[in-house]
């Protein structure tokens, strides 16, 4: 998608402080933390959102949440962390790419938001 925010950053467009890149998916830091670690964990292909997930494209997914699994290991986020994803407008995502938000480094509230 010529103007998704994280096509061009997995394209190298737009620069971004990486912490992990595989063939399908890559993950950085995110440039407005709402947590001392606030990471964003991607699938390099296009999808808009978890709606648009397809059942071919499922196994993605799972890849996803055990890349997510080892950032929370490598980043020492010992105590706990949360994982966020925000589907549509009414559920706050901003950018219209699959994405799924890792927070730690302090104690999360609850409720969210």
């Amino acid at each position: 998608m010529p103007d998704c925010l994280f096509c061009k950053i997995v394209s190298g467009e737009v620069p971004s402080r990486k912490i992990y890149e595989d063939g399908d998916v890559l993950a950085f830091y995110d440039v407005t933390p709402q947590a001392p670690v606030h990471a964003l964990v991607i699938p390099k292909k296009h999808i808009g959102d978890l709606n648009m997930l397809t059942d071919d494209e499922a196994g993605l997914v799972g890849h996803i949440f055990l890349v997510v699994r080892r950032l929370a290991k490598e980043l020492n986020l010992t105590e706990g962390y949360r994982v966020v994803h925000n589907c549509g407008v009414h559920g706050g995502q901003t950018v219209a790419h699959l994405h799924f938000h890792l927070l730690g480094g302090r104690e999360m509230l609850w409720p969210p938001g």
